[in-house]
């Protein structure tokens, strides 16, 4: 069958084999078809088919699905396929936009009631656009599937106030923290912790490296995966996905672990897991409380993984880095446009600044001249 027509009134298709015409429309998220017979032209059929969708009872001549069919129907079509941010999605529609908007049709969830919505959950602003971005993407989908017509989107019209703004400001660890907090860990964490931040990785990113992916002739290392909850996948952007200029400082640590460790083959996990017999490397969980043990044992203040890349822009800054650099180094697609006006980097720069902060993330200084008593 091929189709011939379509609105938000219902579609016309023709089947070839039965030279018959079908109608086919929306009620209540589900589609239905009636056969109209033959009919010379398209305008004839799409007449007769007017005629009997005029008949119908009001109550079901709404084609908008509801909210939670929609769903179900965007999961299997349009659903991110990485699994990171479709976890990320799944959340927001289980535990708040079907319970609340699941029975209502897609067309009732406007503006208006959505704002009021928002402003009554006790949820942080960030939070609050998220699932305003979730509706969006519902509203697309179902423009995009033709469940109703092409249109602004109405979640274009909701504001969330202070989503742009942090409640808590992103925390940066200076060197002589970083010295304090990672002489209080043991390996493997001690060199997952030297890797993230002087390489400025996600978390998910150190815990994916294998040993292959580490370029000892060339001094470099691929970060071209990323783990999740025991799934390994794809890294969050194509531009995160590169390799790194390794310091001869960093490169001695992991030299250091790899002769240490029992996994130490091609193939296996740097960070490889004795409790899983290496088949998968150390879980978030477990390093994410070595990392809080360590800061309270140091007398700082817990921090997360995150804090890791944070610090690395930070100490970037301090070392004179220019902001070209900084975007190629800490692979953000944010700023893309500054390079594409403001030019490409050389080697040669990104592979000073990443010395740099070795040595502050080795020595505590700079130059290297003053190495800490841990070393």
């Amino acid at each position: 069958m091929r189709r011939e027509s379509k609105s938000k009134t219902g579609s016309v298709v023709k089947d070839k084999r039965s030279q018959t015409w079908q109608f086919f429309w929306w009620t209540e998220g589900q589609r239905h078809s009636k056969t109209l017979g033959r009919f010379p032209t398209k305008t004839a059929a799409w007449k007769a088919g007017q005629a009997f969708r005029a008949q119908l009872p009001q109550s079901q001549a709404s084609s908008a699905p509801t909210v939670a069919a929609l769903v179900e129907q965007y999961r299997v079509e349009r659903m991110p396929t990485r699994y990171s941010t479709r976890r990320g999605y799944e959340s927001w529609l289980k535990c708040h936009v079907v319970p609340r908007w699941g029975a209502h049709s897609i067309t009732e969830v406007q503006p208006r009631s959505v704002e009021l919505w928002l402003t009554s959950l006790p949820l942080a602003p960030k939070s609050k656009a998220e699932l305003r971005a979730s509706l969006g993407r519902l509203w697309d989908f179902a423009m995009w599937s033709g469940s109703v017509a092409v249109q602004r989107n109405p979640m274009s019209l909701v504001t969330v106030r202070g989503a742009s703004k942090r409640l808590r400001q992103p925390r940066s660890l200076t060197a002589e923290e970083f010295q304090r907090f990672v002489a209080e860990l043991r390996e493997p964490f001690r060199t997952e912790a030297v890797l993230c931040v002087s390489l400025g990785l996600r978390i998910s990113e150190c815990l994916a490296l294998k040993w292959s992916d580490v370029d000892w002739l060339n001094g470099t290392l691929l970060v071209e995966r990323g783990i999740v909850t025991g799934r390994v996948d794809e890294t969050k952007t194509e531009g995160s996905r590169r390799a790194l200029t390794l310091a001869a400082e960093i490169l001695v640590i992991l030299r250091a672990w790899k002769m240490s460790t029992q996994f130490g083959d091609a193939n296996d996990w740097i960070f490889a897991s004795p409790t899983q017999l290496g088949r998968l490397p150390w879980s978030y969980p477990w390093t994410w409380k070595r990392f809080q043990d360590a800061a309270t044992a140091a007398g700082l203040e817990v921090f997360g993984t995150h804090t890791l890349r944070h610090s690395y822009r930070s100490w970037l800054d301090a070392v004179g880095t220019t902001i070209a650099v900084q975007q190629k180094l800490m692979r953000h697609a944010d700023i893309r446009t500054t390079m594409n006006v403001y030019g490409t980097v050389v080697t040669d720069e990104m592979a000073t600044a990443s010395g740099k902060v070795a040595r502050l993330v080795v020595n505590g200084t700079e130059d290297g001249t003053e190495p800490s008593s841990s070393h």
